[in-house]
C-alpha cells in the first residue's frame, strides 16, 4: 500500500499512526531520495506500507516525483491511499484523476478536513465518492481523527471500474488511436501512457522510440498538436482542470468566514516584505538569539555544567575510577583532560544537547504554525540572486539544528546545481544550533560584537552566493511550495519532533565525540598532538589569536560545535579578550563542517565537488578572520577593542 499526495497534506503522519514503530528508511534504488517503509497489521491482514515523497503530478519535475511515479508504475502496489488537503481540494483532485486514469486502485483520504470547515468549506464525500468510483474518508491525522474509518476503508476495498471522465472528442480519438498502436509494456495502462506521451513525458517518449509503430504514434500526436494554439501539456492540464471544477460544483460549498479572513490577512502579513522582514527579526530575535543563545547556551548549559555536572557527576565518576583502577593511562583515557568521559561525554551531553534541544523545540513550533513555508515565498526573490529559489531557505534554516541533516534535506531542490549552492552555503556560513549558541554564548557579553559577527556572516553568505551563482552555470528553477494554514502549534507535535531530532542527533554525535576524545587522547599521548597544534600556531597569530587557540580549531575539524565549545572553554578562563573572541566565532562559524556533515557532502555531492568545497571554505574563513582582525586593530581604538 502506497500513500501519495503533495507535500505538506500529512502522509508522514498518516504513515506512522498505521505502522507504529515497524519502520524502515532507506534510499530508493539508484537515488538519493528516501523512502519510508512500515507495516500495518489489520484483522490479521498484514499489509506493507509505503510513504512516498511528496508528489504534485505523474510528470515529474524532481528527484523527489520521479522516485514516486517510478514507485507506484513499477511496485505496482496493491492500493494507494492519496492523501489530499482538504483545504486545497480543488487543486489536490488533479492527482488523483491521474492516478485513476493509469488504473491504480485508489483511496482517496481528505486529510485537515477540520481545518478546511473552519474556513468554511462542506464537502459532500458521498456524492463525490459517486462521482469518482472510488472510496473517499475523511480525517485529521495530527488530532487522530479519521484514521480508524481509513483502516476499516483498507481492510473493505474491493477494486472496481473508476468512473472515467473525458477529455473533449479530438483528444480521445487520439488516446484510443495510440493506445492501440501501444505494445510494449509501460507499468501503467495505455491509456495513461498515451496521456502522457501527449504531455510530452520524456521517459516515455524515449520508451515509445522503440514501437513498432512509432511514425504512426508521433504522427498521431503532430496532428493533435496542430489544432491547439497552446502545447498539449496546457490543454490536457486545462482540460482536465475543467473536470475538475464540474466535480467541485457537485460536491462542495464555501462559506467565507471570520476565521478565514483573518487567516489570509495574518498570512500575507508574514510573506510581504515591509512587514514579513520585521516579523523575521523577532522569529530570529526571540527565537534564536534569545531562546536558544541565551536560555540554551547560556542559562541551561551554565547550570548544567556548574551545579550538576561539575559538582555531583564528575566528581562521583572520578572517585569510581580512580577507585576501581590503578592504571594512569586508563584513568587518563576516561576521565583525563582529552577523556572519553571528561571531554567526549561532557561535550555531548552537557554543553552540546541543551543547545540542540532548545533549537529543535524553536524549530518545531515555526514547522508546526507553518511559518517556514511564507518565509520561503518572502525570501524567494532574495535567494534568486544566490541561484536558489524560497525552496532552499528549509534546508537552510535547518541547518541551524544540524548541518548534517540538512545537506540531506537539499535533495528536495530541483536541479543539481541548486543543491551544490545549498550544500556550500550551509557548510561555509550556516553554523549548526550547538555552534550558533556557543559563539552567542561567548561574545553576547558585548552587544557590538553580536552585531559585528551577524553583519560579517551575513555579509559572506551574499557575497559568495553572489559569486557561485554567476560562476556556476545554469539558473534558478520555478519556484511552487504548498503554503499550509498558518495554526496554533500543538504542543504533542511539537515535543515529538524535538525529542525524535535530539535523539537522532545525540546517537549520531556522540560516538563521533568519543572517537574523537580517543583520537586527541592518543595525540596527547604519543605527542603528536602538540606537534599539530605547534604547526598551527602561525596561523593563530594571523588571526591575532593565543596559540591556544589552535586546539578549538583543531577540534572544530571533528566537529563545529566540538571547535566552539573549546572556544567556549577558553572564554570561560578569561583567555581571550572581546576582540579575539570576534575574530575566533568569525573564523569558526566559517570553518570548515564537522566530519559527519563531511561524509554526508561526499556522499551526496562526490568527493571532487566536496574536496573543492573544503579548499575554497578554508580559504575563505581565514582570509575573513585575518580582515577582521585588521578591521578591529586598525578601529580598535573607535569600538573599544
Amino acid at each position: 500500500m502506497a500513500l501519495v499526495g503533495s507535500p505538506n497534506v500529512g502522509k508522514s503522519a498518516i504513515f506512522n499512526y498505521l505502522t507504529s514503530r515497524y519502520v524502515t528508511v532507506s534510499n530508493y534504488p539508484g537515488t538519493t531520495v528516501d523512502v519510508s517503509r512500515g507495516e500495518l497489521k489489520i484483522e490479521g491482514k498484514k499489509y506493507e506500507v509505503i510513504d512516498t515523497p511528496g508528489i504534485y503530478a505523474l510528470i515529474p519535475l524532481t528527484d523527489e516525483e520521479r522516485v514516486t511515479r517510478q514507485l507506484i508504475f513499477c511496485e505496482q502496489p496493491d492500493l494507494v491511499v492519496h492523501v489530499a488537503d482538504a483545504k486545497n481540494i480543488r487543486r489536490m483532485l488533479l492527482l488523483t484523476l491521474q492516478l485513476l486514469d493509469a488504473g491504480l486502485p485508489v483511496i482517496l483520504n481528505l486529510n485537515m478536513i477540520d481545518e478546511s470547515q473552519k474556513l468554511g468549506i462542506r464537502i459532500n464525500t458521498r456524492r463525490l465518492s459517486d462521482v469518482l468510483g472510488i472510496p473517499v474518508n475523511t480525517s485529521s491525522a495530527v488530532k487522530k481523527y479519521g484514521l480508524d474509518t481509513l483502516k476499516k476503508e483498507i481492510v473493505l476495498y474491493q477494486a472496481k471500474e473508476p468512473v472515467r471522465l473525458l477529455f473533449s472528442d479530438d483528444i480521445e480519438q487520439a488516446i484510443t488511436l495510440i493506445s492501440s498502436l501501444l505494445q510494449n509494456n509501460y507499468n501503467t495502462t495505455d491509456r495513461m501512457a498515451a496521456l502522457l506521451l501527449l504531455q510530452g513525458d520524456e521517459v516515455i517518449l524515449n520508451s515509445v522510440s522503440s514501437e513498432p509503430d512509432f511514425p504512426k504514434i508521433i504522427a498521431v500526436k503532430r496532428q493533435l498538436a496542430a489544432r491547439y494554439n497552446d502545447n498539449l501539456d496546457y490543454i490536457l492540464t486545462v482540460q482536465r482542470q475543467v473536470m475538475v471544477d464540474n466535480i467541485i460544483g457537485l460536491v462542495m460549498n464555501y462559506t467565507e468566514t471570520n476565521k478565514s479572513r483573518s487567516a489570509e490577512k495574518i498570512g500575507r502579513l508574514t510573506r510581504e516584505p515591509i512587514t514579513g522582514i520585521p516579523i523575521l527579526i523577532l522569529v530570529l530575535y526571540f527565537g534564536l538569539y534569545m531562546f536558544v543563545g541565551q536560555f540554551g547556551a547560556g542559562y541551561l548549559v551554565d547550570y548544567i555544567d556548574e551545579n550538576i555536572f561539575k559538582k555531583v557527576i564528575s566528581p562521583l565518576v572520578q572517585a569510581f575510577i580512580y577507585q576501581h583502577t590503578s592504571v594512569e593511562w586508563l584513568q587518563s583515557l576516561i576521565v583525563g583532560e582529552y577523556g572519553i568521559f571528561s571531554l567526549g561525554f561532557r561535550y555531548a551531553a552537557v554543553i552540546i544537547l541543551p543547545i540542540v534541544g532548545t533549537f529543535f523545540l524553536a524549530f518545531a513550533i515555526l514547522e508546526d504554525c507553518g511559518y517556514l513555508p511564507r518565509l520561503a515565498l518572502l525570501v524567494d526573490r532574495l535567494f534568486k540572486n544566490f541561484g536558489l529559489n524560497g525552496r532552499a531557505v528549509i534546508p537552510l534554516t535547518l541547518g541551524l539544528g544540524c548541518g548534517t541533516m540538512a545537506v540531506m534535506v537539499t535533495r528536495t531542490l530541483e536541479s543539481r546545481r541548486e543543491r551544490i549552492l545549498a550544500t556550500f552555503l550551509l557548510s561555509l556560513t550556516i553554523p549548526c544550533s550547538a555552534q550558533l549558541g556557543l559563539v552567542l554564548a561567548i561574545i553576547s557579553g558585548n552587544s557590538i560584537s553580536v552585531a559585528i559577527w551577524a553583519m560579517f556572516v551575513g555579509l559572506v553568505f551574499i557575497i559568495v552566493g553572489w559569486l557561485a551563482a554567476r560562476l556556476m552555470p545554469g539558473g534558478p528553477s520555478a519556484f511552487y511550495m504548498e503554503i499550509p494554514p498558518l495554526r496554533m502549534p500543538i504542543w504533542s507535535n511539537i515535543i515529538i519532533k524535538a525529542y525524535t531530532r535530539m535523539s537522532w542527533y545525540f546517537i549520531e554525535i556522540l560516538p563521533v565525540f568519543i572517537i574523537t576524545s580517543v583520537l586527541l587522547w592518543i595525540g596527547d599521548q604519543s605527542g603528536i598532538l602538540s606537534s599539530i597544534i605547534a604547526a598551527t600556531e602561525p596561523a593563530m597569530t594571523l588571526l591575532g589569536l593565543p596559540k591556544e587557540a589552535a586546539q578549538a580549531f583543531l577540534l572544530g575539524f571533528f566537529r563545529r560545535d566540538y571547535g566552539a565549545a573549546g572556544l567556549y572553554d577558553m572564554c570561560t578562563a578569561g583567555l581571550l579578550n572581546d576582540a579575539q573572541l570576534l575574530v575566533a566565532a568569525i573564523t569558526l562559524t566559517l570553518f570548515v563542517p564537522c566530519v559527519a556533515q563531511l561524509v554526508v557532502m561526499v556522499k551526496e555531492r562526490g568527493i571532487f565537488v566536496s574536496m573543492i568545497m573544503i579548499l575554497l571554505i578554508i580559504g575563505i574563513a581565514f582570509s575573513a578572520g585575518m580582515g577582521i582582525h585588521w578591521m578591529l586593530t586598525l578601529l580598535g581604538g573607535i569600538w573599544g577593542y
